[in-house]
């Protein structure tokens, strides 16, 4: 008598919001759930499906992408509804997830996933997962000290502070006690196209307007645009309340403090799985790390080649990085201050401008043609590369960020403080000079300067355009502070022996949780 053949392994469905400091990391819990023998599905929009690499489709016979078709969404018009596009985005998910769930003719009891792992900006789609009864786990992409600073602060009822008043926050270390400069936001839109909902983790969310007028009845998506004002309640809080558990793109070595008191706060598993950063980065702990082995087809002004000549060319620990991402950057009157704080210092500096960056767009610099020609390519410092010379490194696109962080002769990071470039240049040993632009970045800059220390804030006023003075005064106290780039060595040595151990562990302790919500009596 022939035995049956075994069944499939469950499927977890992952879902992220839209923009790369959501997709990358979710690509990479992907994996790591691949890897312990659970099938994993990448949900996304068809509009990111040029954002995954085409070794992630052959990754591993578990992994598997799914797409769910999308239509672009045209940029605002001047005096329409600015959150209309990103509706619509958040529309054309939910009509895709019911299809995909979705009894068909040809298959009326289709098979069930075991779990979907939901970003948190995503939360609201948590009721259509419920409606076919799909277990849901919360995904954060950032780290755990925002989110825990944020419910701490919406706990203790924090609103405001005057000007040398503090505040404890219960259940949180001292050091992060709340001043009136952490409650500083400047209130300033984004282009519409990169406006959303919750502000987390670098990706698509408008920056500091507080939650906006609730959703029109009948329509999809977050019940409020924007991230939580001081003292309110963070969106998760109630969209993640059906969820069993919550997992963080985070490790306890790093931020076990606050995993400790989310857990306690919500009464179910927090797990700290990452950094979910590419396997390369954990295996090349003290040696260079070359970005076109992980991330390919990245427009650039200048090759990798060129960068580690220049870089081989500097003293150890001189090298100031300046970057603020793919998605956000100065105003268009912070740019030319930093440009000529740059050429005042004489410190040595690497300058990646990403084209389209910024809350309103970097001052256009047309090199002939027309503002629609290929020459468009967004603010350049022109004459500042002549100016400095051999000392200064502008890179116009894509950085190999990466190899940058992990080159020796980088002694520092101007950073907007999204989770993933934070996290990047903590597991390689390099201090920052904080720039937060909007949502979690805030509270990440907070645990790099007050809690790690590690650190110096490019202002004390985030709510006021940052001025070359600042940024002068702001660089030469991080390269000048032997004190930080020492604990940032310390932490360093954390991370050098591979992927973490408790974020290994908190995989394990997820995939057994979905078994035996799975496993027949």
């Amino acid at each position: 008598m022939s035995s049956a053949s075994p069944s499939p392994p469950p499927e977890i469905l992952v879902v992220p919001f839209f923009g790369q400091g959501h997709l990358l990391p979710c690509m990479e819990l992907c994996k790591h759930i691949a890897a312990r023998n659970l099938r994993a599905t990448l949900v996304i929009s068809s509009n990111l499906s040029s954002s995954i690499p085409s070794a992630l489709r052959h990754h591993h016979p578990l992994l598997q992408v799914a797409e769910i078709p999308s239509s672009p969404i045209p940029p605002a018009q001047p005096g329409s509804d600015p959150m209309e596009g990103h509706r619509a985005h958040h529309s054309q998910m939910a009509q895709g997830l019911e299809s995909m769930l979705s009894p068909r003719p040809d298959d009326p009891s289709p098979a069930r996933p075991a779990c979907a792992v939901l970003d948190v900006m995503l939360g609201w789609s948590g009721e259509i997962f419920a409606k076919y009864q799909i277990p849901t786990v919360g995904f954060f992409t950032s780290g755990a000290c925002s989110s825990a600073i944020e419910l701490a602060v919406w706990k203790a009822k924090v609103e405001d502070l005057k000007p040398g008043e503090t505040c404890r926050l219960p259940g949180l270390p001292e050091d992060l006690a709340l001043t009136a400069s952490d409650l500083k936001r400047r209130p300033m839109g984004m282009p519409p196209h990169l406006r959303g909902g919750g502000g987390r983790g670098g990706g698509g969310g408008p920056p500091n307007l507080g939650p906006g007028p609730p959703r029109p009845a009948g329509v999809v998506g977050p019940k409020f645009m924007g991230p939580p004002g001081p003292g309110q309640q963070p969106p998760w809080v109630e969209e993640s309340g059906g969820c069993i558990a919550m997992l963080f793109h985070t490790c306890a070595e790093l931020e076990g403090l606050f995993l400790d008191y989310l857990a306690g706060q919500v009464s179910k598993p927090v797990w700290g799985v990452g950094p979910l950063l590419p396997e390369q980065y954990w295996k090349s702990a003290g040696s260079l790390l070359h970005d076109r082995e992980i991330r390919s087809n990245r427009q650039s002004s200048v090759s990798e080649d060129e960068v580690v000549q220049w870089l081989d060319s500097k003293p150890r620990g001189s090298v100031l990085y300046v970057s603020f991402g793919s998605e956000v950057g100065p105003t268009a009157e912070e740019y030319p201050e930093l440009a000529a704080a740059l050429e005042a210092s004489a410190r040595p500096f690497v300058w990646s401008i990403q084209y389209g960056a910024g809350r309103r767009g970097p001052p256009r610099t047309f090199l002939g043609g027309s503002p629609d020609s290929e020459s468009d390519q967004g603010y350049f410092p022109h004459g500042l590369d002549e100016k400095v010379g051999e000392r200064g490194l502008i890179i116009r696109g894509w950085a190999p960020q990466l190899l940058i962080l992990s080159h020796p002769s980088t002694g520092g990071f101007l950073s907007h403080c999204g989770w993933n470039s934070t996290v990047e240049a903590i597991g390689r040993g390099v201090p920052f000079l904080t720039w937060p632009i909007r949502g979690d970045q805030y509270y990440n800059a907070k645990l790099v300067v007050d809690h790690l220390k590690i650190g110096h804030p490019v202002s004390e006023d985030m709510s006021k355009d940052v001025t070359r003075d600042d940024i002068g005064k702001g660089i030469e106290n991080l390269m000048a502070d032997e004190g930080a780039r020492e604990r940032a060595a310390r932490i360093r040595t954390t991370f050098e022996h591979g992927f973490p151990a408790s974020a290994a562990a908190a995989l394990d302790a997820f995939r057994d949780l979905i078994v035996g919500k799975t496993a027949v009596p």
